[in-house]
């Protein structure tokens, strides 16, 4: 059974490189490669006949390129060709449209040379769409494939390849008769509104959360307390779900195998059918079917044959699901937990440890080890994925999940009972939900208090915490390749070199008489401004708000930093303010400097419901001094507009000068040299990021900047920045440092 396992494992080597390049060229070399090594192998076989394995694996990796090669040259070239094109066409919705940053959309499909791609529609803000309308009229059609389209990682591993854009008039023709593929949306909203309706206004999201992995209500404080306390896998429908489901109807048709097969499969595959088909939770449903089917027929169940089957399903639908997070998580945490979850437990179970216990203590401590053991486990595969993708490790996850994770299962039981309830009679299934929402407040109550210990996380901003997961993860393959099992060595020695990281980290800044760190949040502005011992920050906003606030927390929190000294916002534009709020709920601070421009969002009145220090409207010029160094905040007086009426900042120490004009325009800045004598500049940040109406010549033959910085996103729609502007950047000597090209920008002085 296991040489599936081995095929697979080279087919999906072939697959992560296949999804991180798209490249013609990669694959048709991976198979000349991969063929070389599978002839030697094969050869070798009659010498070393356990070369089957690296056989098998080569085998597997020939197929995969060939897969890829294949797919790319037969499906993907359509909407390649595609990108562009303005046609009518018409596109079958598969959902209800929502809103989005960009406007209405809505999600669907589209058939384009006889075959079915998804396709995400955005639509007028007055069409409103449901699942099996025909969306008709012009679009142009965008491909989201790398080379082609900014967000193509998110978007392919999705298994979206295109997006549609209206150019005229469109129009949403309801089906006449509901399509099959349209009722997992109207079940998934239908249960949406019950659970909205039943149960308490505290707990409905987390509710929505919980059972369909629809996030999009649950606020911030929450999301973030959940991936702090390593627990935010209850909330993203994986294989914990399904387990739990096929539990329940295991228990409920008596432990009769064949029956639990016939009832759970069908289920499973409904379930995943409403939470949207995941690549995670399609993998629990692939290796639980295929559980229930051993029990039907009496077979053995293999765990990592029925894996291997399972992400071979997934990636022969869409090879791009490697670069799935959610796939690369779940994968990783079955794998963990089949390598060491045994020897954790048997570790564990010794009878000098919990092995020694007695009667119901037995019973209890048998639950404890197994507890341990599969969250140990399956952290040591994610945890690096985690601290990539999210840029922060968890260290209370193991007491979290021991905490709470009984109490998800019981939450989920009672979310089921309550849904089937509610077909029937609401008053019932209101009263069942009043139960079941308090299990679900004490989950929500742990998750957030473990998350405020200090040091419930640490932060990968911080290269020494990167430096010592590598260290640790060193110490691992030590101790497993030692012949003499000794984890609390290992475990011990990453423990001190955590609190030597810690220490450095949190040391480091404090060297440097001035730290600028501009922080990579997309088209966007967050700047950390940092010397003798105190921390400001200049707006806090980009591409995604929460995501320019976990930036910004993440950057600070890295240097142990969980006050800041003062928030500076230049002005109210989204991309400069947005995040602010949601940053305060993380680090608050002791002051609040806000410009008096036009607020037309509202956030500065936001903001106040968030501060718990002073807040500072300026309106005339203000100083902050504090040992030798200085931030001084220019209000302009040339407000025509809500960039140019913002606020300037200048942050002086005793060797250092630093500019920030925020969004202002060229007028702006004449007017600042006007009024003030200007020094000779270290660091310019680049007003409006890069536009060419911002960084006047005059500006820069005032200040001659050594170095200049651009918070910017690539591919951004403004075309930041402008030619015009490194042009001038360059005639003034100026050394460049752009976000999107560089990532975070850190100048030290």
């Amino acid at each position: 059974m296991r040489k599936l396992m081995w095929f697979v494992i080279g087919f999906v080597l072939a697959a992560v490189i296949g999804a991180y390049t798209l490249m013609t060229q990669v694959y048709l070399f991976g198979l000349i490669i991969a063929g070389v090594l599978l002839m030697g192998s094969i050869v070798s076989l009659f010498r070393f006949p356990k070369m089957t394995m690296a056989a098998l694996a080569m085998a597997g990796c020939l197929a995969g390129f060939a897969w890829q090669y294949g797919y790319d040259a037969f499906y993907l070239s359509v909407p390649k060709a595609a990108d562009g094109v303005v046609q009518p066409y018409t596109i079958y919705a598969t959902d209800y449209s929502y809103e989005t940053n960009y406007g209405e959309a809505v999600d669907g499909f589209i058939v384009l040379n006889d075959k079915f791609y998804a396709v995400k529609v955005y639509l007028p803000d007055d069409l409103f769409v449901e699942p099996g309308d025909h969306i008709t009229g012009y679009f142009r059609l965008n491909c989201t494939l790398p080379g082609f389209d900014k967000d193509s990682d998110y978007y392919r591993s999705n298994g979206t390849f295109l997006t549609a854009s209206p150019v005229a008039v469109v129009s949403a023709i309801p089906a006449e008769k509901l399509p099959l593929y349209a009722y997992p949306a109207v079940a998934r909203r239908y249960i949406t509104n019950m659970l909205e309706t039943v149960f308490p206004n505290d707990v409905t999201a987390f509710a929505r959360a919980l059972l369909l992995g629809d996030t999009d209500t649950m606020d911030y404080e929450t999301d973030t307390a959940f991936k702090i306390s390593g627990i935010r896998h209850v909330v993203a429908v994986s294989g914990l779900h399904v387990s739990v489901l096929f539990s329940l109807v295991f228990l409920l048709t008596g432990k009769r195998n064949w029956l639990a097969a016939l009832l759970g499969i069908p289920l499973m595959i409904l379930f995943a059918a409403i939470a949207g088909f995941s690549p995670s939770i399609t993998r629990a449903c692939v290796m639980h079917s295929l559980m229930a089917l051993g029990l039907l027929f009496k077979k053995e169940y293999d765990p990592p044959t029925a894996l291997s089957f399972a992400v071979f399903l997934i990636l022969l639908v869409n090879p791009s699901s490697a670069a799935h997070v959610g796939f690369q998580l779940s994968v990783g945490c079955i794998v963990g937990i089949l390598l060491f979850a045994n020897p954790v437990r048997g570790w564990l179970m010794a009878d000098h440890r919990l092995g020694k216990a007695k009667g119901f203590w037995k019973r209890m401590a048998n639950w404890l080890a197994v507890s341990v053991s599969v969250s140990i486990s399956s952290s040591i595969i994610s945890l690096p994925l985690c601290a990539y993708y999210f840029g922060m490790v968890s260290l209370v996850s193991v007491l979290t999940n021991l905490l709470t994770l009984w109490l998800v299962t019981f939450a989920f039981y009672g979310l089921i009972v309550v849904v089937m309830f509610g077909l029937f009679s609401a008053p019932i299934a209101t009263v069942i939900a009043w139960v079941v929402a308090w299990p679900m407040r004490l989950i929500l109550v742990i998750a957030k208090l473990l998350a405020g210990i200090p040091m419930a996380a640490v932060y990968t901003d911080s290269v020494y915490i990167v430096l010592w997961l590598i260290l640790s993860y060193c110490l691992l393959a030590a101790y497993l390749i030692m012949k003499e099992k000794r984890p609390l060595i290992p475990a011990c020695c990453s423990c001190v070199f955590l609190c030597i990281a810690l220490l450095v980290s949190w040391t480091e800044p404090a060297v440097d008489e001035c730290r600028v760190t501009v922080l990579d949040v997309g088209q966007g502005q967050c700047i950390l401004l940092q010397s003798q011992d105190r921390s400001y920050l200049v707006d806090c906003g980009g591409d995604s708000e929460t995501i320019a606030a976990d930036e910004a927390a993440n950057a600070l929190l890295s240097q142990g930093i969980s006050k800041l000294d003062g928030l500076i916002l230049t002005h109210y534009d989204a991309d400069h303010a947005a995040g602010a709020m949601y940053l305060l709920s993380r680090v608050p601070a002791d002051c609040l400097y806000l410009p008096t421009a036009v607020d037309s969002d509202g956030y500065s009145e936001h903001l106040l419901t968030y501060s718990d220090g002073l807040v500072w409207m300026v309106d005339d010029q203000v100083s902050i001094t504090y040992g030798t160094s200085q931030i001084t905040l220019f209000p302009s007086e040339y407000g025509i507009s809500d960039n140019e009426s913002g606020l300037g900042v200048l942050f002086q120490t005793e060797n250092c000068d630093i500019l920030i004009t925020g969004d202002w325009g060229a007028s702006a800045e004449r007017e600042l040299m006007q009024n003030i004598e200007l020094p000779q500049l270290e660091v310019l940040i680049v007003g409006h990021h890069g536009s060419k109406f911002s960084t006047c010549e005059e500006l820069l033959a005032a200040t001659m900047p050594k170095y200049a910085i651009i918070s910017v996103s690539a591919d951004n729609p403004y075309g930041h920045p402008s030619q015009e502007v490194l042009e001038r950047l360059e005639r003034y000597g100026c050394i460049v440092f752009r976000t999107d090209r560089d990532g975070t920008v850190t100048y030290r002085g």
